[in-house]
């Protein structure tokens, strides 16, 4: 991709990929017509292996993606996709007896992983936000304000601040709190603080409500003062109830994709300095990126150790958050090497992730560009909504 190409073509790419790739893909080979919601994983050959789970945030995140792509486009084909999301959402994960979404269901309904991780909850919320703008269905709203009272009544930290991993089925005490096997199990983490702050950005939009505004704003401030380094640029990412540190792992794709969130949602607010302070942080943490993890080929590292070790596999939705992070900054800042990021990684998007043959992207690369054809393509964490929403984002911003 040279930067000369206009905003015109740009918008055009986008809305090609969107529309004829991705969106498509997810309506044609994911849904399980026989059990109702989505099958548990496809290979990329498009072989589904049902046996894997179902995750509530991926069956969320296509719930929020088709609500969107409903909305913007007035499209029954993809209404048609959300509303079958909604029944998943409502018929499956939805726990009867304790409330709140399960973790993950089998093909047939029944919950494999019972716990009532935030995470989980949060991405319903921005789901169930996404479909009440679509279809004013009032109980996508009714769900969307309990699960808000749910993790307020049971995760946040009075005295401390921010919310609690996880709880247990019946939002007791858990040990175990890890998002995945890879985490670290702590109190508290960036990662889910970050959706969580998303899904209070979307709520407010239909919902007015005090306690929502306090915690939402507190989402915010907690970023601005706790999470984000001011010195280094860099979040820190698992905390005890205090909000202490207990990593020194750098996350360069969640550092790109908070950089724009978070100005979103200080926009949200309403409130001038707090939306001075996101684009401040939004220039800075695209910087660090820009000058730590972009790769002359336009890729992007994922994470660094505290060694310093880079990991070098290439993330698909890293790629897609620096997209939009990149032109964020560009946006704030008018400085040309953010435009010439966001489109050299949207170039080696274009180039690598694209499956052509087969439809949506490969989900992870070697270092040398070409995918790992054994992972997943549609996983319990392979979904729709980064590079959907990256079309969404980019095609907004490029009409204005």
């Amino acid at each position: 991709m040279q930067p000369t190409v206009s905003t015109t073509d740009l918008k055009r790419q986008f809305e090609a990929e969107l529309r004829g790739n991705i969106l498509p893909y997810w309506m044609d080979k994911t849904l399980d017509h026989q059990n109702g919601g989505f099958y548990g994983a496809l290979t990329n050959h498009n072989l589904v292996h049902n046996e894997v789970e179902r995750s509530a945030v991926l069956n969320s995140r296509i719930l929020w993606t088709f609500s969107t792509a409903a909305r913007l486009y007035q499209n029954e084909a993809y209404l048609s996709t959300a509303k079958w999301a909604m029944q998943a959402l409502t018929q499956h994960f939805w726990d009867a007896k304790h409330e709140g979404v399960y973790w993950s269901v089998d093909a047939a309904g029944n919950p494999v992983n019972d716990r009532k991780h935030v995470y989980a909850q949060a991405f319903s919320i921005y789901g169930l936000s996404a479909f009440y703008q679509a279809t004013n269905d009032p109980q996508a709203l009714q769900l969307a304000q309990r699960l808000f009272e749910l993790i307020d009544q049971h995760t946040y930290d009075l005295q401390y601040g921010g919310n609690i991993e996880c709880r247990a089925r019946d939002w007791s005490r858990l040990d175990d709190m890890r998002l995945s096997s890879i985490d670290l199990n702590s109190s508290k983490s960036m990662n889910t603080m970050l959706h969580l702050l998303e899904a209070y950005t979307a709520l407010t939009s239909i919902w007015q409500d005090a306690r929502l505004t306090q915690r939402f704003e507190g989402i915010i401030s907690l970023f601005a003062n706790t999470i984000i380094d001011s010195k280094s640029g860099h979040q820190r990412l698992f905390f005890n109830d205090q909000w202490q540190s207990l990593s020194q792992n750098i996350s360069y794709g969640h550092e790109i994709e908070t950089s724009w969130l978070l100005l979103e949602a200080a926009e949200a607010s309403g409130k001038i300095e707090t939306i001075n302070k996101a684009k401040a942080n939004a220039v800075q943490m695209a910087q660090v990126v820009f000058e730590q993890s972009l790769q002359p080929d336009g890729s992007i590292l994922y994470e660094a150790g505290p060694d310093g070790h880079k990991v070098t596999d290439r993330h698909w939705w890293a790629h897609a958050e620096a997209v939009v992070g990149f032109y964020n900054a560009f946006e704030i800042s008018k400085k040309d090497h953010f435009l010439q990021a966001s489109t050299n990684v949207w170039s080696y998007i274009q180039n690598h992730f694209v499956d052509h043959q087969d439809g949506d992207w490969f989900k992870l690369l070697r270092e040398d560009g070409a995918p790992y054809l054994e992972h997943y393509k549609v996983s319990p964490w392979e979904c729709p909504y980064h590079h959907a929403r990256m079309c969404f984002e980019m095609i907004r911003r490029l009409s204005d």
